[in-house]
């Protein structure tokens, strides 16, 4: 599998890849069960990277203006994403359900139980979203009160908590309804939803942030309406697509309806998701926990490090998303040794990528952090730990492309017993012993993590070659 790689690379044409990388974004018809491999891959992992990237500039976009309202509003936006992380977990637990579900059914060439499957994922998410956004929105500033905030925003800033959790709807039928166009193969739809959400979000953040004309200046209240608005005219758009049906799926009226058997399946699948994000997150938490105790500049920097190399792999997450698509589908055409070829060759391609970025941590990491930061002693920590976790990346490029490859199976209770092994019962517990025990300081946290990180990778290598998951039905 390697050598076909190299097969690929030696072939390389820049005129082909070119009218490749336009059909990608412009959208494609092709089959991703028949066309060539190494297309396939192309052709859906450049909208998700471009989609990934979209995502992470919403937050971006939110904390540039609500930084201009000063410290009180932007611990302000930190408490509301803390809080939004439940929503997010479930969102992205119902979306690798949806993903799975529906990829398969479209390999299968079934649309209408396609359509069966993404109906049951959007009133499992509006229902959750419910749930959680009446009592968010009557107890916004009890909430804010339990996570630590003063009593300037407790009584002048809650609205933007408010408006934020009672407007979780549209962030989870955001996630899910563009997990059902990426897993039918439409990646390029949900790209330019987000394009379409961004620009929004982009344009009415300053104007109800700071006032424009007749729009008075509502402050950090103004961003949550911005963000609620350009978000909610994207899922308007994703409607009216999936009602249309000009695309590769679309809701049959039929469909309308609940289907206790498959929302059933679907939640059974979600909740393996789920468990993957609240593990990845608690970990995180418990990572900072370990790190806070040798000083602000070394949690600055620990910190820095780990928003770079989120950003980083944010390239391979889309990568990752493509595998999820491309094992669903042909698993549904009946094609599992062409599934497993899509993995591993996706695996090498994420390797590669990694493994260029690895090289550059290395040598110069000290730049990288410079771009955030004049602070040395803060560098210096935010250095250290990016050049050492760099040392991991290969490791991590293929661990989650075989993450996702189970997950795009419909088998994401694997992937969650391998992030429980190596979250908690090692980079936690390691983390601990190597900073504290052995005396390495903040050092020992970023060795605990490449070491977690190798050893997930080895052990979902392991556990796909076995090939349990081709034998998955949903």
């Amino acid at each position: 599998m390697l050598s076909n790689f190299i097969h690929h690379i030696k072939k390389f044409n820049l005129k082909s890849l070119w009218a490749d990388i336009k059909e990608s974004i412009s959208g494609t018809e092709k089959d991703f069960t028949k066309i060539k491999l190494s297309k396939a891959i192309l052709l859906l992992s450049i909208p998700m990277v471009l989609e990934m990237i979209m995502e992470s500039i919403f937050a971006v976009a939110d904390i540039f203006f609500v930084s201009k309202l000063g410290p009180d509003a932007i611990a302000t936006v930190g408490i509301t994403e803390s809080l939004l992380t439940i929503i997010y977990s479930i969102g992205m637990g119902l979306s690798m359900a949806t993903t799975a579900l529906v990829s398969r059914r479209i390999g299968e060439k079934k649309p209408y139980r396609a359509s069966v499957a993404a109906v049951q994922a959007i009133i499992a998410g509006a229902f959750v979203s419910i749930l959680i956004g009446i009592p968010g929105m009557i107890f916004a500033k009890d909430l804010l009160r339990l996570m630590g905030a003063n009593a300037n925003i407790i009584e002048n800033l809650y609205w933007y908590p408010t408006i934020a959790l009672g407007s979780n709807i549209i962030i989870m039928l955001l996630f899910i309804i563009n997990a059902v166009f990426r897993s039918s193969g439409d990646a390029a739809l949900s790209m330019r939803i987000l394009w379409l959400a961004n620009i929004v979000n982009i344009i009415l953040d300053p104007i109800f942030i700071f006032g424009l004309g007749p729009i008075p200046a509502l402050g950090i209240k103004g961003a949550a309406i911005a963000t609620a608005i350009g978000r909610g005219i994207a899922v308007i758009y994703q409607f009216h697509l999936l009602l249309k049906g000009n695309g590769r799926i679309k809701i049959y009226k039929k469909a309308l309806r609940v289907n206790f058997k498959v929302m059933a399946n679907l939640i059974q699948i979600s909740l393996g998701g789920i468990g993957q994000s609240i593990i990845a997150t608690s970990s995180w938490i418990g990572m900072v926990r370990i790190i806070a105790v040798f000083g602000s500049a070394a949690l600055a920097g620990y910190t820095i490090a780990i928003r770079i190399i989120i950003f980083v792999l944010l390239p391979s997450w889309g990568i990752s998303n493509a595998t999820a698509t491309l094992v669903g589908q042909n698993l549904g055409a009946k094609k599992p040794e062409r599934a497993e070829r899509a993995v591993w060759t996706t695996g090498y391609v994420n390797m590669f990528l990694l493994g260029i970025f690895s090289i550059i941590f290395i040598i110069e990491p000290h730049f990288f952090i410079r771009i955030f930061i004049e602070n040395e002693d803060v560098v210096n920590s935010g250095a250290t730990g990016l050049r050492i976790i760099s040392f991991g990346f290969i490791f991590y490029a293929m661990g989650m492309v075989m993450i996702q490859s189970f997950n795009g199976a419909g088998d994401t209770k694997t992937p969650t017993i391998i992030n429980v092994i190596c979250f908690w019962l090692i980079e936690i517990p390691l983390a601990y012993f190597l900073a504290r025990n052995i005396g390495m300081n903040e050092n020992g946290v970023y060795i605990a993590i490449i070491i977690a990180e190798s050893v997930m990778a080895i052990i979902a290598m392991w556990l796909f070659k076995k090939g349990n998951w081709k034998l998955k039905e949903i």
